[in-house]
């Protein structure tokens, strides 16, 4: 895969990504739903934390919420620093298409969502209680590196009592799936299942002639 073809990958990945939250974040009001069909919903939510909604104060009280997202924010930073220096060697060695792809749809997904957190919150009002405004007089929702990611795909496929035979949860109320994500979560998904599925044929060396 030639350098052109991977910054255009990458490029067209934080394109629909960036362009479809601040669709998002421009037109809903934080929760506001719309949908499409009966599985699959547009939803806006905004995610402060890791995958999931969790928070590293979560795991760590003592920290505070704030102190969690700095730090989380830092670490996507550093994180995304590590997979551009690697996508550069993958490049600079001519390695397989397939690691090359995968490694570029991660890194454009990984830097989609660090935008995120450490732009949206000065360039946008909050969507509490109105849709959000770009660049508003009274000044952003947050601080630089405390913004939160924009999520919006969500795809309540099936929900329901769980029957009475299957153990330990039988009988339970059971969705899936409830996790709303965005286009960066898609890409690096799909990047990180490519590094599984095809792992002999991304890592492969070529031949010397």
């Amino acid at each position: 895969m030639s350098k052109r073809n991977t910054i255009l990958v990458i490029v067209m990945i934080l394109l629909l990504d960036q362009l479809s939250k601040v669709y998002i974040k421009t037109n809903f009001i934080l929760n506001e739903d719309v949908t499409i069909f009966s599985w699959f919903k547009i939803v806006f939510v905004e995610n402060d934390g890791m995958a999931w909604g969790t928070k590293l104060s979560d795991f760590i009280p003592a920290i505070s919420d704030r102190s969690a997202k700095l730090i989380l924010t830092l670490f996507r930073i550093f994180a995304v620093t590590g997979i551009a220096f690697w996508l550069l060697d993958v490049l600079k060695k001519q390695k397989s298409r397939v690691l090359t792809f995968a490694i570029a749809i991660i890194f454009a997904g990984a830097l989609g969502n660090i935008l995120d957190s450490v732009f949206y919150g000065v360039f946008f009002s909050d969507s509490l209680v109105d849709v959000a405004s770009f660049l508003p007089n009274e000044g952003g929702y947050a601080d630089i590196f405390h913004g939160k990611v924009v999520d919006m795909f969500h795809f309540p496929i099936w929900s329901g009592i769980l029957p009475e035979g299957i153990p330990f949860i039988g009988g339970t109320y059971f969705s899936f799936f409830d996790p709303v994500f965005n286009i960066a979560d898609v890409a690096i998904s799909i990047g990180i299942g490519i590094l599984i599925v095809f792992n002999k044929s991304a890592f492969i060396e070529k031949k010397k002639s």
